[in-house]
């Protein structure tokens, strides 16, 4: 498991170092919302615009540790040009993610895991999740889990002001 340990540790660096959809958009049309972590400090800004049930544009700012960063620029390659109910989909599966114990992850959708054993967590489908599963590891570390969801959670403060889907 260290090789894929390595390429979602690489994966979380590339988003950190050169983060996608970075910049702001003209408000109005696009919405505007900030999160912001008290206990570490990490911020972020979101910009998101909506065309016809599409999310058409999203453009981050902010600033904070490796994690904070990266996941929101994970967020937005993900959810750029979705729908708006494969994003709150999304959103979901992430979150998800991040609230379960970690030897859930993996289990099939029965909650079997695949030594056979069984659980009452509910498994999260790491292969849907696509890039968004090198943040998988995070919830080894539950101090971190905040700075991992801060862009989800604006994300989704986002929607329900605009009041999308």
């Amino acid at each position: 498991m260290t090789g894929l340990e390595d390429l979602y540790r690489e994966i979380i660096l590339d988003h950190y170092r050169s983060p996608r959809n970075r910049g702001e958009l003209p408000v109005p049309p696009a919405h505007r919302v900030e999160g912001f972590n008290p206990l570490c400090g990490d911020e972020v800004v979101l910009y998101v615009e909506l065309d016809d049930g599409t999310l058409s544009d999203i453009r981050i700012t902010g600033q904070g540790c490796s994690i904070s960063q990266s996941s929101a620029s994970l967020m937005s390659a993900a959810v750029k040009g979705k729908s708006i109910s494969k994003v709150r989909g999304l959103i979901r599966t992430f979150k998800a993610m991040m609230s379960i114990h970690e030897t859930c992850l993996g289990e099939d959708s029965e909650g079997a895991s695949s030594n056979g054993a069984s659980s009452d967590k509910a498994a999260v489908d790491l292969e849907a999740l696509g890039e968004l599963a090198a943040l998988q590891g995070v919830v080894k570390f539950p101090v971190r889990i905040k700075c991992a969801t801060l862009s989800w959670n604006a994300l989704a403060q986002s929607l329900d002001e605009i009041g999308a889907g």
